[in-house]
């Protein structure tokens, strides 16, 4: 099941899993205003830099990371988290086994 149920109880860092050399993804939610997808990134793997028209959120669920925004590396752990603006590159690097929480959101269109 990748989405999550209106008022349900879990734990983030069960509700997904590693897998050996790959990159996991579960999308918990998804309407016109963004997406919640949590990720899970074995030890070496990453996403090529890249942009996006949404910001983005990345939340640290469980182990280390790498993320490079627009040039500059910072090293988030667990209980940490980054914004990563819109249309900015960024790519993110497993320094060891992590789980993520990505929250996309699209610019409010008044």
């Amino acid at each position: 099941m990748d989405s999550i149920k209106p008022s349900s109880v879990f734990t983030i860092k069960e509700y997904i899993s590693y897998a050996n050399d790959a990159v996991v993804s579960k999308t918990l939610t998804k309407n016109k205003n963004g997406s919640t997808t949590l990720f899970a990134f074995d030890k070496g793997q990453g996403l090529a830099e890249h942009t996006s028209p949404y910001d983005a959120i990345a939340s640290i669920v469980d182990g280390r990371c790498r993320i490079t925004i627009d040039g500059k590396n910072f090293e988030l752990e667990e209980g940490q988290m980054i914004l990563m603006p819109a249309t900015i590159p960024h790519a993110l690097e497993a320094i060891e086994a992590f789980k993520m929480m990505l929250i996309m959101v699209k610019d409010a269109e008044f």
